[in-house]
């Protein structure tokens, strides 16, 4: 499906003024799958010995796991005899300060008696596919920025910049990673948990076609092979009961100089309506308004109204190998406890991750006047978000609870949780735990034209 997808034109100062970011070298580049794994990652543990070095000796499911791929099964654990080596809690976590965000030490400050991050030992045992890896390599010497930073050259199927040097690069890496090509009749809970521990529930029906990770896709140069579309998106909500039957169909591009195209269904009026304006601070249908549409995973769509400052590596404590948070044998009434989330059903890691920050530009509005996103090396996920208002007071602390999911050879978010540090209300969102069924990854390919305006249409009778 061909899209016309209009440069807009609050963007044409930055495309005449932006700096092209030059590839690295092939001596830089020889680094991939040596010093460095194949996505750019630091393949050698910690002095410490408290982050292993990488072992990639898994692609795929462990000969040891029962799991049935793409059948909507939930997570199986591969670790299923690990134990926490440490315990963090609101006794002991100044002693761990530096290896914690901002957010997370808000957390310990505000639930002293009851937050606590449960350590585990540090696990790099799966890899990338070796397409995925030939993909990376060749845009470490091909890929560049575009578009003042909002789009990029190279191939499509990897991470654009393995070996980053600005945080724009960082940003793009963590927006175009490898991920499950569809997500189909996905249905998704979401909690909405006050300061007292009652939930208003939310309930959507997810379905993703992501076309730059599609296996005939993957290698091709970025952007023309799927006509200038990253992804395409329908959500239809189930719940709250005064929001049911609502939909949106959303196409993503490739290069966020172009407009994201949106169109929602309303059944009041029973119209279909393009949405003048998609992302951004709207807030996410299904959230009672705690999640913008750019929370998701903790960042997504285009940094245009940030400017964007690379603030190195640190090494964090961080949710990895999320496995047991998403067995079928957690309940929601285990899970969803007042002020967090059960800490017993979570698992933290130190890891190694990239921290970019991004300020409100002047001129623009937004929310939050300051977010901090914490990137994980190995996976160029997302995996911890601290949000500040607009006077600079940190008000919201993320992170998504990433597991490599079987189906796909990568790595896939499954439940995010956003707390809101001034009310004390949290935000449980992609619950699947109580469902009979896990995410439908990459088990049918999808026609994009059930993504259009008339298929949304057609999907509300």
């Amino acid at each position: 499906m061909k899209q016309t997808l209009a440069i807009t034109s609050s963007l044409m100062v930055a495309l005449s003024t932006a700096t092209v970011q030059a590839a690295v070298s092939p001596e830089e580049a020889e680094r991939l799958g040596n010093d460095l794994t194949c996505v750019g990652a630091v393949a050698a543990g910690n002095e410490a010995g408290t982050i292993p070095p990488f072992s990639g000796h898994w692609l795929g499911k462990p000969p040891h796991v029962d799991y049935e791929l793409h059948s909507g099964q939930h997570p199986v654990d591969p670790y299923p005899e690990d134990t926490p080596t440490l315990v963090i809690d609101g006794q002991n976590f100044r002693d761990y300060a530096d290896n914690l965000t901002d957010g997370q030490i808000a957390m310990f400050e505000r639930y002293p008696e009851t937050f606590r991050m449960p350590v585990y030992p540090g696990r790099r045992d799966f890899r990338y596919p070796d397409e995925v890896c030939e993909v990376a390599r060749r845009n470490a010497l091909e890929a560049e920025l575009t578009d003042g930073g909002l789009g990029y050259t190279g191939y499509n199927g990897a991470i654009p910049f393995p070996i980053p040097s600005s945080a724009m690069e960082v940003l793009a890496n963590h927006n175009n990673p490898y991920l499950a090509y569809t997500e189909a009749n996905w249905e998704r809970d979401i909690a909405n948990v006050n300061s007292g521990g009652d939930i208003t529930w939310g309930r959507q029906v997810n379905i993703t076609y992501n076309a730059t990770t599609h296996p005939d896709n993957v290698g091709l140069p970025h952007g023309d092979s799927t006509e200038g579309v990253m992804a395409y998106s329908f959500v239809k909500t189930l719940l709250p009961a005064r929001d049911r039957g609502n939909a949106t169909v959303a196409i993503e591009p490739n290069s966020y100089a172009r407009d994201r195209l949106a169109w929602s269904y309303n059944p009041g009026t029973r119209r279909v309506r393009q949405a003048p304006e998609f992302g951004f601070d709207s807030p996410m249908p299904g959230t009672s308004g705690m999640l913008t549409i750019d929370q998701d995973r903790l960042m997504n769509g285009s940094p245009e109204r940030y400017d964007w400052a690379l603030l190195g590596q640190r090494e964090i404590y961080v949710p990895a190998n999320a496995y047991r948070l998403h067995s079928e044998d957690v309940s929601y009434d285990d899970l969803l406890q007042t002020g967090h989330a059960n800490p017993d059903e979570m698992r933290y890691e130190l890891r190694r991750v990239w921290v970019i920050e991004g300020t409100l530009k002047d001129d623009y509005r937004h929310k939050f006047g300051k977010r901090t996103l914490y990137i994980d090396e190995d996976t160029w996920h997302g995996v911890v978000g601290d949000y500040y208002d607009t006077r600079g007071t940190l008000v919201q602390h993320g992170f998504i609870n990433y597991y490599y999911a079987f189906d796909l050879n990568a790595w896939h978010a499954g439940t995010s949780f956003y707390h809101d540090l001034t009310t004390g209300g949290y935000l449980a969102f992609n619950l699947f735990q109580d469902l009979e069924e896990g995410p439908e990854l990459n088990r049918d390919d999808l026609p994009v034209d059930m993504f259009t305006p008339a298929a949304l249409r057609r999907s509300s009778h």
